[in-house]
């Protein structure tokens, strides 16, 4: 993704490779400093990511950083920068170039609750099998499709079809 590319579209970016709906909290954490939404009765001190473009986040190959989503759940995911590559023409980014298994559900209660989750769907004697398939639906944690990411990105973000480069370059997360 282009190394200019502001935190809160990172974030929007990140919900579409979870599958997750982004109604819950977040924050970026790099250097010891926090990037959020600043919210004025909170004591808990928030730098406001809405002017923060990745490039301050990292800007060497190795270089990581932590993002949180939903609080209550918990979840805590590494981001690294994996590489720094010059843009193809006539390619739209974000661009996924590579993955594996399905983003767990949102509220599945971080990864205690996914894995239980996991062992209760997969389970259809199990005592909770039929509610977890009454809240959630059918669900393949090993389902993954670099095509129907993109797809998901490209419906989502058509501004950036306006952007089909970055002269500046482009930074290759991993997650």
């Amino acid at each position: 993704m282009p190394d200019a590319t502001k935190l809160p579209r990172l974030h929007e970016i990140l919900q579409l490779l979870f599958n997750w709906e982004g109604y819950h909290l977040h924050e970026f954490v790099a250097r010891g400093l926090v990037y959020g939404i600043p919210d004025p009765n909170d004591q808990h001190e928030v730098n406001d990511e809405r002017r923060v473009p990745l490039s301050r986040m990292v800007d060497r190959v190795g270089d990581s950083f932590d993002y949180v989503y939903d609080f209550g759940d918990d979840w805590r995911h590494d981001i690294l920068l994996d590489a720094i590559l010059l843009p193809t023409p006539r390619i739209f980014y974000p661009q996924c170039i590579a993955g594996a298994r399905n983003g767990p559900p949102e509220d599945a209660g971080g990864s205690p609750g996914y894995a239980y989750y996991l062992k209760v769907i997969g389970d259809p004697a199990h005592k909770d099998h039929e509610a977890m398939l009454a809240w959630h639906g059918p669900f393949d944690p090993d389902a993954f499709s670099v095509a129907a990411i993109n797809a998901s990105l490209n419906r989502s973000m058509p501004s950036r079809r306006k952007k089909s480069g970055n002269a500046s370059g482009g930074l290759g997360l991993r997650n």
